[in-house]
């Protein structure tokens, strides 16, 4: 195929990578172990981890996994917030030979249930503040080996105290829960440190990650990410930076705000995995809600890398404090996870001197498959060019390429690609093209540079009397208004057009009222796009990486 968007690539960044010259992520990140043993990997709640302590802990970690006899490429799965614990846990996984299936610690039982079956996971390391969770399910999974770390292990002997007292008796943090056979996480290590890590042989077809997607087109399904897979999407992405980390003063050791879940494949990769080949701090944010506390953290740590979702960008802005931060070391704002609006865009870059470069992926991608040009200069409401070594397609509904500048269902074929979906065949096979593309579920329009615009989601889509209404679009022209703060909109049967827009807002400034919004969209939709009912709202539903969940708007509006 002809890819035209290479035409379109920065000066110095290559139309291919090579994920070959890394047999396996372990051997990625135990170079980096040994390249910046001195310096500081990650830090949560003021205590600094280095690459060398982050060494030594997993390997006592990973030789403590293999005396349970679990075989390679057995899984574990770890169920934990942004803490000290989880990258010392994913590097002893990997290590051990076994795949680390993530896991969202604010599961119920029953989705908790679902992914530990469905992975068959032998093993868990999960904080103990979700114990009780896991206690109301164990007994009907495979999971054999429980370990349970505090919030307060990795933080040294008085804090650690301090922290553990506050979190179980003061915020009362941690549910009661009896898990007899759990071995605590300081005692796995201690164990582990008498005990020798066996090197395991692995190869770039040893499965890395289980990534489950969130499950908003049905069930949690487990995307199969090889060692091939991640390594090829740490060096595009590291690639693709590179033009960004260049301009202006050069930073000796980078540092990244991680903000979003490790356990969301955004996170483990631009934060975690890449920050790992670049010998960058970590800086960890174990509840992002907290605006305040946050950005208290951020005050006291320069930063050169921020990557979020939309909302968590327009959440920083609405609090006074963020705009006394000191932004002089951002260079790399990283948008994903749902569509970045205009109008958050322009006032994120007005804030803090630095674009959004937003891009597209998906868990099934490892996750990024395009990205908007690093050292670009405004908003451009594009998804951007495919990466390094990745051909996009857009597809009508045969399969067949479209023409420039014409909606279809976007496809995406490159190294990042998963495997499939552990132990789904058919659902691979529904997918999956003959010649290799991923289908997304996703409409875009790629223009005649190689840049794509992502229309929505397949099943987003409203009809309205025969014309096609796409969400993103009325919801970005709609959180524009100076008195919206939050929207989603979604379709709801209407006697006489079929489907009608209704729009779910949360309000910036609380006169709003309906019919002034109702007169301001007038103003900016042609008939059949402006919305027909407008509800009010305190907050909109989101995923725990703060991507908001029209699905949960129409399951609410289907069962009234």
């Amino acid at each position: 195929m002809e890819k035209i968007w290479l035409k379109s690539y920065p000066k110095g960044v290559p139309a291919e990578i090579d994920p070959a010259q890394y047999p396996s992520l372990v051997h990625l990140m135990e170079e980096s172990f040994q390249k910046f043993a001195a310096r500081k990997a990650y830090v949560c709640m003021d205590k600094f981890l280095s690459y060398a302590e982050l060494d030594k802990y997993s390997t006592h970690l990973g030789a403590w996994l293999q005396s349970k006899g679990m075989q390679k490429g057995a899984r574990v799965a770890i169920m934990m917030p942004n803490v000290l614990q989880y990258p010392i846990a994913v590097a002893a996984v990997l290590r051990a030979g076994y795949t680390v299936v993530n896991v969202n610690p604010l599961y119920t039982p029953r989705e908790l249930e679902h992914q530990l079956n469905d992975s068959g996971a032998e093993a868990i390391i999960v904080l103990e503040n979700f114990a009780t969770t896991l206690q109301q399910v164990l007994a009907r999974t495979a999971v054999k080996h429980v370990v349970l770390a505090s919030m307060g292990d990795m933080l040294g002997a008085a804090k650690g105290l301090l922290v553990n007292l506050v979190v179980r008796k003061v915020k009362k943090m941690v549910p009661a829960f009896a898990l007899p056979q759990a071995v605590a996480f300081k005692r796995a290590l201690a164990q582990g440190a008498r005990m020798r890590l066996a090197p395991v042989q692995l190869g770039q077809d040893d499965i890395a990650f289980l990534q489950y997607t969130g499950g908003t087109t049905g069930v949690s399904k487990g995307a199969t990410l090889s060692h091939r897979n991640v390594i090829a999407n740490v060096l595009q992405n590291d690639t693709w930076a590179q033009p960004a980390l260049q301009q202006g003063k050069p930073v000796a050791a980078l540092s990244i705000v991680c903000a979003l879940p490790l356990y969301h494949i955004m996170a483990l990769t631009a934060c975690m995995l890449v920050g790992t080949r670049w010998g960058a701090l970590n800086i960890l944010i174990p509840n992002p809600r907290d605006i305040p506390g946050f950005i208290k953290v951020l005050a006291k740590h320069p930063f050169n890398m921020l990557p979020a979702v939309n909302t968590l960008f327009n959440g920083l802005l609405n609090h006074p404090d963020f705009a006394k931060l000191d932004f002089s070391g951002l260079k790399v704002c990283l948008g994903g996870g749902m569509a970045v609006q205009q109008v958050v865009s322009e006032r994120w870059q007005q804030t803090t001197g630095c674009l959004i470069v937003e891009g597209y992926g998906l868990s099934e991608t490892a996750p990024a498959a395009t990205l908007n040009l690093a050292d670009a200069e405004k908003f451009t409401g594009s998804i951007g060019l495919p990466l390094a070594s990745t051909d996009i397609a857009i597809l009508d509904d045969e399969g067949t390429p479209v023409a420039h500048g014409q909606p279809g269902e976007i496809a995406i074929r490159g190294p990042q690609v998963m495997v499939g979906y552990w132990n789904r065949p058919e659902d691979t096979a529904a997918v999956m093209t003959a010649d290799g593309f991923f289908k997304s579920g996703d409409i875009g329009i790629m223009d005649e540079r190689g840049f794509t615009r992502i229309v929505d989601r397949k099943k987003d889509m409203i009809l309205v009397s025969g014309f096609n209404v796409y969400p993103n679009e009325i919801e970005g022209v709609v959180a524009a208004h100076p008195g919206v703060l939050e929207c989603a909109c979604i379709g709801v049967p209407d006697g006489n057009s079929g489907e009608a827009v209704k729009l779910y807002v949360v309000r910036r400034d609380p006169a709003l009222t309906a019919e002034q919004l109702m007169a301001y969209c007038k103003e900016q939709f042609t008939a059949y796009k402006k919305p027909k009912y407008i509800e009010f709202r305190d907050e909109l539903p989101k995923t725990n990486v703060g991507k908001i969940l029209r699905r949960v708007l129409r399951d609410e509006k289907q069962a009234a």
